[in-house]
């Protein structure tokens, strides 16, 4: 029985930044797939905490071709977010295999092999990786952790404050989700937010604008990452509603880093002990590459890529990561342009056979 034709393109992951990627190869013609771990295309947002909401409003947060429901002015929630992602594969008719968990991709004959866990393969001349971080918790090394009785969560597993009423916890982290986490958790149970630096609050609309439509006005985020330097380690905290009236009632209160975890709670810097019901670590994510093969990535696990270009496998493209780049890189409203960019080299190197400079 013949193999059938390897595809044009392949497309790893059905979240904000997959699709947007195959929305741009069906205008281009380009003959793809869609390959989602999951039961629908709607990317990780089904396994975040329930009050999670976009810090952009929906007027920026379309992918190309269908505008995001609702006024221009709101702020998507996490379920509204996964529905609009079902939505607009539906709405544009993109080739969404479902189920299919990609465990290991395979340079082969001049393009690439993909299986997934199930053991369907497919073959394709490109692949746009386009996993995201959710899989890749990162869970920093706690002195004490192997001796402490002290539960240890990484925010990917909290969903809602209920849980967790009348518990002393710490949240790790001075990003936006450690911030929002703690301050949910406290007006349930007592709250200490923890990190190794200051927590920076940028309001959420400055002058009556929300902080999108500034940098999008002033062109920021246009320009490419490289004129910033690196990407900043340490982003600010959007003060989002409630946010700052928490942190004035001190619950959360904020505090330097522990130094360790104890049997049944933690040492803080000054060497004061405190007992503890829960650490929960907003901690952040590393990029999702497990099925990739090693000389595809960096040392730490990122992939080796410019402009999310493969820089090591020709024919190899990547969309929705941070800092790819502009610094909206690896956000929804970033999604599509990011895309964009990326399938244009992807159609070059279809027509000429090899990786164009």
């Amino acid at each position: 029985m013949t193999a059938p034709a390897p595809l044009d393109a392949l497309v790893i992951g059905g979240g904000s930044a997959g699709l947007a990627a195959a929305a741009w190869l069906q205008r281009l013609d380009v003959h793809a797939a869609v390959l989602e771990s999951g039961s629908s295309p709607s990317g990780a947002w089904p396994t975040y905490y329930s009050s999670l909401t976009l810090f952009t409003p929906a007027r920026h947060s379309s992918l190309p071709g269908m505008r995001f429901p609702g006024p221009p002015d709101h702020y998507p929630s996490r379920d509204a977010m996964a529905a609009y992602l079902r939505a607009y594969a539906e709405h544009l008719a993109l080739p969404v295999v479902r189920h299919a968990d990609v465990i290991r991709l395979q340079a082969m004959n001049g393009g690439f092999h993909v299986t997934a866990r199930d053991g369907r393969t497919w073959a394709a001349r490109t692949v746009v990786a386009a996993t995201g971080t959710v899989r890749r918790p990162r869970r920093p090394a706690l002195p004490g952790a192997e001796h402490t009785g002290v539960q240890t969560l990484h925010a990917r597993d909290y969903r809602h404050p209920e849980p967790f009423a009348g518990q002393r916890i710490v949240v790790v982290g001075a990003g936006n989700s450690g911030a929002q986490i703690a301050a949910e958790l406290g007006r349930v149970a007592r709250v200490t937010l923890a990190s190794r630096r200051p927590l920076r609050l940028v309001p959420q609309r400055p002058l009556g604008h929300d902080l999108t439509d500034w940098l999008t006005w002033s062109g920021v985020e246009r320009v490419p990452i490289g004129a910033f330097g690196r990407v900043p380690a340490a982003s600010p905290v959007v003060a989002v509603p409630g946010l700052r009236a928490a942190l004035r009632r001190g619950n959360p209160d904020l505090r330097p880093m522990f130094t360790a975890l104890t049997q049944d709670g933690v040492r803080w810097a000054d060497g004061t002990v405190e007992p503890v019901d829960t650490v929960i670590l907003a901690t952040g994510y590393g990029w999702n590459g497990s099925y990739l093969p090693p000389a595809a990535l960096g040392p730490d696990g990122e992939p080796r890529q410019r402009l999310g270009i493969s820089t090591a496998l020709p024919g190899l493209y990547f969309v929705g990561l941070p800092g790819q780049r502009t610094v909206a890189s690896g956000t929804v409203r970033a999604a599509g342009p990011d895309a964009r960019a990326v399938v244009r080299h992807l159609v070059r190197h279809l027509e000429t056979g090899h990786a164009p400079t």
